[in-house]
C-alpha cells in the first residue's frame, strides 16, 4: 500500500522525513521508484524462515561476506528497498559511511508469503535493472525456493532475469559467487510445524 502517491521523493528527501520524525519506529516501510511503501506485516513461518535462514547463511559464510537483514541496499536515487536479506561484499566501516549499492551484492533475498506477487513482479524488476545478478525468493506459498539470474532487459524495456530455477525443501544449493558453500534447504523448509503453519497462515 502507498503512503504516498501524489509525489515521487528522492532517497534524500525520504532519509530527510525519517530525520524528522515522520516515521514511527513501528513503522515498515521502503522507498521503491520513488514511493514510499508499506511493507507487508510478517506472519509467523515468514519469522521462523528467516531466523533458519540467517543462522545457516552465518555459519556457511563465516567472515568472507558480510550478511544483512531487513537493511537498506540503495538502488538508484529513488529507491531504497529493505530485502529480508543481502549478503554484501565485506567492507572496513561495516557500511557506517553509506548504505550497500548494487555492486557491492552478492545475492538478495525476499522470504515470501503474503508479498509472493509483490516480489515477484515489482522487487525482482527492481533488482534486475539495478544489475544484481542473483536474486532468491523463499517461495512460502508453495513451499520452494526460486532462485533467479542473468538479468537482462528486453526489447520493450523491461526488466528481468534470464534464469529461473527451482529447488525443493529437499535439495541444496550454492551459494552466488561462493560455490564451494552449499545451503541445505532442509534447515530452512523442515518442521511440521512450519509447514503447517506455512500453509495456514
Amino acid at each position: 500500500m502507498s503512503l504516498a502517491t501524489a509525489k515521487r521523493f528522492t532517497i534524500a528527501e525520504y532519509h530527510r522525513l525519517v530525520e524528522l520524525g515522520f516515521f514511527s519506529e513501528d513503522d515498515r516501510v521502503e522507498l521503491i521508484r520513488g514511493e514510499i511503501v508499506q511493507m507487508a506485516a510478517k506472519g509467523t513461518p515468514h519469522s521462523v524462515c528467516g531466523t533458519r535462514l540467517y543462522r545457516e547463511l552465518f555459519k556457511l559464510l563465516g567472515e568472507r561476506a558480510t550478511l544483512r537483514g531487513q537493511e537498506p541496499i540503495i538502488i538508484s536515487e529513488d529507491s531504497e528497498p529493505e530485502p529480508d536479506m543481502v549478503i554484501v561484499q565485506n567492507r572496513p566501516d561495516d557500511y557506517l559511511a553509506d548504505h550497500p549499492n548494487p555492486s557491492d551484492v552478492f545475492l538478495a533475498i525476499e522470504i515470501a508469503d503474503s508479498s509472493l506477487k509483490y516480489d515477484q513482479q515489482v522487487k525482482l524488476p527492481l533488482y534486475a535493472e539495478a544489475n544484481i545478478s542473483d536474486y532468491w525468493i523463499f517461495n512460502l506459498v508453495n513451499y520452494y525456493l526460486e532462485c533467479y539470474s542473468e538479468p537482462y532487459q528486453d526489447l520493450q524495456d523491461k526488466f528481468g532475469y534470464r534464469r529461473k530455477l527451482i529447488y525443493l525443501p529437499d535439495e541444496s544449493v550454492n551459494l552466488p559467487s561462493f560455490p564451494d558453500l552449499s545451503l541445505d534447504l532442509s534447515k530452512i523448509f523442515s518442521g511440521y510445524y512450519f509447514k503447517i503453519a506455512a500453509k495456514a497462515d
